[in-house]
């Protein structure tokens, strides 16, 4: 099963890595995801959903501890989260600050069933950790531990990149969460 945090949080770098030119800031489409299916199971305690989607497969979900009204889901309900993720990097000049941002606003709790709105925005300074041509990735690594590595798809970048170079990512992300 899959994390869909980890999706979506790391689903920035994915589409980041493959901008064709890091000397300035880079805004690349919005990436959509959507996951409908049934409540299967629910761990109040980890507060964890499993939802069986359509084609019997599971995904998982961690739920915030903002949202609200999560103790009057149930297993059965008819769930649909719907994901948007719009993502822009740029090369740090030199002696320019780091920086490791957020905000989130929410709707949740405010209809007559769970569910709602969030919208969140990041912005985390990143250094290149390793370049690895041969195999066309790029490693990252941030604050608190945070590394991550993608395959690249746009070979340019390497020539545009090194080792130690800081990259600014930000990401906006909104999830509508509805319950029936």
């Amino acid at each position: 099963m899959r994390r869909v945090n980890t999706i979506l949080s790391v689903s920035g770098l994915v589409l980041a890595l493959s901008l064709p030119g890091w000397a300035q800031v880079q805004t690349l489409p919005t990436q959509t995801v959507t996951i409908s299916g049934t409540v299967a199971t629910i761990d109040h305690a980890k507060r964890v959903v499993n939802i069986k989607t359509s084609d019997g497969k599971f995904e998982t979900v961690d739920v915030p501890a903002g949202a609200k009204r999560f103790d009057e889901l149930k297993v059965g309900d008819k769930v649909s989260l719907v994901y948007n993720n719009n993502v822009s990097a740029r090369v740090k000049p030199p002696g320019e600050a780091p920086v490791d941002t957020g905000s989130t606003t929410t709707t949740a709790g405010q209809q007559t069933r769970p569910g709602g709105t969030a919208a969140v925005q990041r912005t985390m300074t990143v250094t290149v950790d390793a370049i690895d041509k041969s195999a066309s990735s790029i490693t990252f690594a941030g604050p608190n531990g945070w590394k991550y590595s993608r395959h690249v798809v746009d070979p340019t970048v390497f020539d545009k990149v090194k080792v130690g170079d800081k990259v600014d990512i930000t990401w906006n992300t909104d999830v509508t969460v509805t319950v029936q």
